[in-house]
């Protein structure tokens, strides 16, 4: 039998499993953003957080050597060998009596114990080597910053911390984001990231112009 027009205050009633479908839809909607679209942010947030000081070490132990570190490298009971070494350009540290030692991409403890294997070469019978970061290289910032160009890294450094340095934002900067470009080991990777992202030695920040 026809009821005529729905009056008002009635409410459509929809069948329970076309309801659940689309609860589900609207909750992957927000809780699965797509994959790609975060793919490369995700391979560069190593080392996102801020490390505290229970976990420092162990951040400094993982870090990889470049050009421009600085290492304080101690011999055991050879002064003359124990200094302050840099990495050069070639990625080498280079010592009394052992000269050149390659040093890109290892570990402060792999350096050490490269160190130590060359000494054990006819110098000393029993070296004990340690190393550890003095100073890291720095970084770049880029782009609408006051004052763009080459600074000192420091652990818990932010891309927000890395604009405080460079002066600040221009009135013509985007001020939501930035652009991170990281050397990792399968290459340059760049990605759009906030601005809490922690940054890491060598890393270039570019701040981009807004549209509007």
């Amino acid at each position: 039998m026809d009821r005529g027009p729905m009056r008002p205050g009635r409410t459509a009633r929809l069948p329970l499993a076309l309801l659940a479908a689309a609860a589900g839809l609207l909750t992957a909607c927000v809780h699965n953003p797509e994959p790609a679209a975060r793919a490369d942010l995700d391979t560069l947030a190593y080392g996102a957080v801020a490390p505290s000081p229970a976990n420092a070490h162990a951040e400094d132990a993982a870090y990889r050597l470049d050009a421009g570190d600085r290492l304080r490298i101690v011999v055991y009971g050879q002064e003359g060998l124990t200094n302050t070494y840099a990495v050069d350009a070639g990625g080498i540290v280079t010592m009394p009596l052992i000269g050149g030692v390659p040093a890109r991409e290892l570990t402060p403890q792999e350096l050490a114990r490269a160190v130590a294997a060359r000494l054990k070469r006819g110098y000393i019978r029993e070296p004990y080597v340690a190393a550890e970061i003095e100073a890291y290289r720095p970084f770049f910032i880029l782009g609408e910053v006051a004052a763009p160009g080459q600074y000192p890294y420091v652990p818990g450094m932010t891309a927000e911390k890395a604009v405080a340095i460079a002066g600040g934002f221009t009135p013509r900067a985007s001020r939501g984001a930035v652009d991170l470009s990281r050397m990792m080991p399968e290459g340059a990777m760049k990605a759009q990231v906030p601005l809490a992202m922690q940054l890491r030695p060598g890393d270039t920040v570019t701040v981009s112009e807004r549209w509007f």
